[in-house]
């Protein structure tokens, strides 16, 4: 069970970002969700850790989107190949990209 009795199958989006507004920890979750968590708490160290683990296209597309994020466009982009994503254009804002996955790992769990 994650807080408040919330397991990661009924978190929805909203809940995640409440969870990013009032916690000190992460909820229970895949690595992948909990490197998001980390990244929107501003801890790319913690948020890269978790992608790094986690070996599936999700945290490949989390890793991808790190990568991005720190301007290491090459390695984001050998990222996005992994995760079988193509690279966000220049216009996606990062916040647009991290919602985008949040919302599709969240739907996929």
């Amino acid at each position: 069970m994650g807080r408040g009795g919330i397991t990661l199958q009924q978190m929805s989006f909203e809940e995640l970002s409440q969870s990013i507004a009032r916690d000190s920890v992460p909820p229970e979750m895949n690595q992948a969700l909990t490197g998001l968590w980390h990244a929107a708490k501003g801890d790319w160290t913690a948020a890269h850790a978790c992608a790094q683990a986690d070996r599936s296209r999700a945290g490949s597309w989390v890793h991808a989107y790190l990568h991005r994020e720190e301007g290491d466009l090459g390695n984001a982009g050998y990222w996005y190949s992994r995760a079988g994503r193509p690279m966000p254009g220049q216009g996606v804002a990062l916040q647009d990209e991290w919602a985008e996955i949040a919302r599709a790992l969240l739907a996929d769990s």
